[in-house]
Formats: structure tokens, C-alpha cells, sequence
């Protein structure tokens, strides 16, 4: 399984040396040193990405429950696999009675950077899949849109990344047989909250629904996903799901779609707006519940969604069909704030940026973002729906260079995180979008990764998405520098 690493670029070569660094220490001395060793001007984002995840060489994680034990095939569940905590699913690992063995073949990964003007309109963009069939990473190739009809997107399916070399079988986007691409799209995890409230937020505009109406949810069976009736306003929902990931208050939010009848509109709008991959398929109208790889997301478009929150001025991009897409014809001012400062407030700060392990010494520092106020005690801690990270951020948040508006998620299989980048005031500029999706949910770990303390919550991501965001972040750093 251990091949040879090649295009290693010297930012993540820096990023190893420092990562074992703590607290404020860690970022500061990772972002000068990367600047010091090399900025690599004369490679395009797309290509520096390229080069970055081939360095990082995520061939060499682990298996922690593979192919041969018991627990393979209770652990690959791909309906509501959502359900279970980053804690049960620990404890599942445990219970194999095996050694973790490295991964069988190389990990699918969806990674796009775009790149934004002050004004929040992409600039460039590179969008890189690595796959069993793209051992090194492939850059996709896409249009003056930021479009690409290069790639055949096929629907995640657990049992068939392993049976079929990682070949899907279902397409996402018809009439694509012809593309020179092929490639699985990992499920987007709790990343699919984005479509959930995108289109909750669609309704607020439209005047059907308030953000301060009460909903009763009331689903017609009760599903370990979903949990059981509740009753809240819209905006508590809308909260609860994107900064704390809660599938309890998403699943209300899905059944409200499905109940004014706004789930077919919510798909149509996103084909409308040109971003075909984007379908929140399968749910079940009578609990919000079943989610399944008919929901489908790739980092591209995924992306370009981020950027219609963001808010730009003008054309963004025209669509196959020739419309003009404008951030109002997505949604009003105002539900773009909202969207933008409730993703702004999120908790889970662990696989890109991994403030929330600040000063732990692993897993490594990532985008070195500032975490939200409400989620941190009085001796500087994080813990987020009981979830206890138990480390004093404060010292990366004093040392904390940008804003990280993002949405993060996990499962046994899946491992996303997709949000918008912004330079603090007085720190070095930066403007841009990082999503990333990927099959390395928790069932896969470093082999390094040392014993969860007593008490916290344990690691869940490899640290190699860690060192990915802060290349990309140092990388920006330098691109604007020359601008």
C-alpha cells in the first residue's frame, strides 16, 4: 500500500515539522515558516492542491474495523449512518477483535478551492478527485463558469468502493456516460445540512414560513436519527442544525420541507442554478428521516453554493442553460446574513481547523480560524452538545488569523468539512472557499494518533485534512500578498 510520495510541496513539509507545536505557537510559527521556505508562485491553486493532497500521502491511514473482522459489515451501514456519535462508534471499534490494518486502496477524496476577490467573486479555482483510478489526484478541468461536464459523478455506495475498486454504478447528473472523469462521490455527511436550510431559508424569502413561527414536529414513526416529536421556532431549528449538527433539529427542518410540499422546488432550484450535483434525495416525508447516497454533493458545487451565501455583487456565473446567476436570485440579504453567521458559530472545529484541539499537539494545527464565544467556559473549553473537547482555546484564538464559517461531518465512512474563509482584521488577507469530501470517516485513523484522554471526545478525522487546510490557508496567504 506504501507508494512514492511525489509533488510534496514544501508548505506540508513545514506542516509535518510543526505539528506536534501547541496553542498559539503552533500557528504562528507554521504560517511563517511557510512563507520563509518557498511560496510556489508559478502553481495554480488547482495544481498546488493536486500536489498537496498527493503529498500527504492519505494512503497510509489505518482501517479500524477492515474487510475481514465481525464488525465490517455492521459498520458500513449507508442509510442514516448519521445516527451514531463519534463515541459509540469508538466503542464499536473496540470491540473488533482485530489489528487496524492500512486502508485496502486509496481513499476517494473531492477537494475544490475557490478563490475570491474583496468583493466575494471567484477569481480561479482548482477542484481535485483522488480515487483507486487517480492514485496521485486529477485536476478537473473546468469552464469560464467555474463548470465542469468532464466528470461522470456516480452516487456513494460502501459495499462497492471496496467490491468494484471504487466504480460506482448509479449516475448523479445523467448524460455524462461520455466524460473523460469517473468518480464516486463520497456521502456528505452532516455537509447536507447546507441544502437543508438553504431551502428552509428559500421559504422564510417567499413569505410561507417566518423564522419565528413555532413547528411542531411530529414524525409518523420514530427513528434513532431523528428522535422523537418537538416544537420549536424555525430559527432555533436552523441554529441547532448548523452550529451544533444537530439531526434531531434537521430532520424537523426536512420534514417541514417535505410538509409544504418545497422538496421537488428545492432539487429543481439547484439544477436551476447550475448546480446539478447538489440532491437531497430520499428522504421520508414522515419523519425527515432516511438519509441514504441518493443525497449527493460534490465539493464544486458545493462550493459555489458557499459563495451564493458569501454574497457577491453582479453575475456570478451563467449556467449551462444561459441564466445569469446572482446571489439575490438565491436567496434575499438577509437570509444570506443569517446562513453566513449561523455557519460562523460552529462548534465542531476538528477537521480542517482543529481549534477545538488547541494545544493538544495532535491532531495538527489546521485553518487557523477564531472559535465562537458560545460554545467555550470559563477555563477556555470547548464542548458542544455535550460533547467535551477539554483543552484551553484561548490561545488560538488570540493568535487566530481568519473567520471559518463552516459546516463539518462525519460518519464511519465519511469525513466533509466546507466552509468560507475570511481574514481577521489586522491579519494577513485571504478570501476564499475550501470544501472537502472524502470516504475517511473515523473508521479510519493515523496510526500515530495517540490515546483519547479520559473525559473528551476523540479525534475523529485523520490530521492529514488538518495539514491540507493550512497549506491552502498559507497558500492564500501568499497569493494575496502579490495581488
Amino acid at each position: 500500500m506504501h507508494r512514492r510520495k511525489v509533488g510534496l510541496v514544501t508548505a506540508v513539509v513545514v506542516l509535518g515539522t510543526v505539528a506536534a507545536s501547541a496553542g498559539a505557537s503552533a500557528y504562528a510559527t507554521t504560517t511563517t515558516s511557510a512563507v520563509a521556505s518557498g511560496s510556489r508562485d508559478d502553481v495554480s491553486i488547482a495544481e498546488y492542491l493536486r500536489q498537496t493532497m498527493d503529498g500527504l500521502g492519505f494512503q497510509e491511514v489505518v482501517d479500524l474495523a477492515p474487510p475481514a473482522t465481525a464488525q465490517f459489515n455492521t459498520l458500513n451501514a449507508d442509510v442514516d449512518a448519521d445516527a451514531t456519535t463519534a463515541e459509540q462508534r469508538a466503542r464499536q471499534y473496540a470491540a473488533v477483535a482485530a489489528v487496524p490494518q492500512p486502508i485496502v486502496q486509496q481513499p476517494q477524496i473531492d477537494a475544490s478551492v475557490l478563490e475570491l476577490d474583496d468583493a466575494g467573486r471567484i477569481v480561479s479555482s482548482g477542484t481535485v478527485l483522488m480515487s483507486p483510478q487517480y492514485p496521485h489526484g486529477v485536476v478537473v478541468p473546468v469552464d469560464a463558469n467555474h463548470h465542469t461536464t468532464a466528470v461522470r459523478y456516480r452516487q456513494w455506495d460502501t459495499a462497492g468502493w471496496y467490491a468494484n475498486h471504487g466504480q460506482g454504478t448509479i449516475d448523479v447528473v445523467p448524460a455524462r456516460e461520455s466524460a473523460p472523469l469517473d468518480f464516486m462521490s463520497p456521502y456528505p455527511a452532516s455537509v447536507l445540512k447546507l441544502m437543508v436550510n438553504f431551502g428552509i431559508l428559500r421559504l422564510v424569502d417567499q413569505g410561507v414560513v417566518g423564522l419565528d413561527d413555532t413547528y411542531s414536529y411530529q414524525p409518523e414513526t420514530i427513528s434513532s436519527l431523528c428522535g422523537p416529536a418537538s416544537s420549536n421556532t424555525i430559527r432555533a431549528y436552523v441554529d441547532a442544525s448548523l452550529t451544533a449538527s444537530s439531526n434531531a433539529a434537521t430532520c424537523a427542518l426536512i420534514k417541514l420541507l417535505w410538509d409544504y410540499n418545497a422538496m421537488d422546488g428545492l432539487n429543481q432550484a439547484f439544477q436551476d442554478l447550475g448546480l446539478e450535483t447538489l440532491q437531497l434525495a430520499g428522504t421520508r416525508p414522515s419523519n425527515g428521516g432516511n438519509w441514504s447516497n441518493a443525497i449527493t454533493m460534490s465539493s464544486l458545487d458545493t462550493a459555489k453554493l458557499l459563495v451564493l451565501i458569501n454574497g457577491a455583487p453582479g453575475t456570478l456565473w451563467t449556467t449551462p442553460a444561459g441564466v445569469p446567476v446572482t446571489a439575490s436570485s438565491a436567496l434575499s440579504a438577509s437570509s444570506r446574513q443569517l446562513f453566513a453567521a449561523e455557519l460562523g458559530q460552529q462548534g465542531w472545529n476538528w477537521m480542517l481547523s482543529t481549534t477545538n484541539f488547541c494545544g493538544r499537539g495532535y491532531p495538527a494545527p489546521g485553518i487557523p480560524q477564531v472559535t465562537a464565544d458560545r460554545w467555550i467556559a470559563a477555563d477556555g473549553t470547548v464542548t458542544v452538545d455535550g460533547n467535551r473537547f477539554g483543552q484551553d482555546v484561548r490561545p488560538c484564538d488570540q493568535a487566530a488569523q481568519v473567520s471559518f464559517a463552516h459546516k463539518p461531518g462525519w460518519t464511519t465512512n465519511a469525513g466533509a468539512d466546507a466552509g468560507i474563509v475570511k481574514s481577521l482584521p489586522g491579519k494577513p488577507h485571504r478570501q476564499y472557499v475550501i470544501t472537502v469530501f472524502s470516504n475517511l470517516g473515523d473508521r479510519y485513523q493515523d496510526p500515530q494518533r495517540p490515546a483519547t484522554p479520559t473525559g473528551v471526545v476523540p479525534v475523529e478525522y485523520t490530521q492529514k485534512f488538518a495539514q491540507l487546510g493550512a497549506a491552502i490557508d498559507q497558500y492564500e496567504v501568499r497569493r494575496c500578498a502579490t495581488l
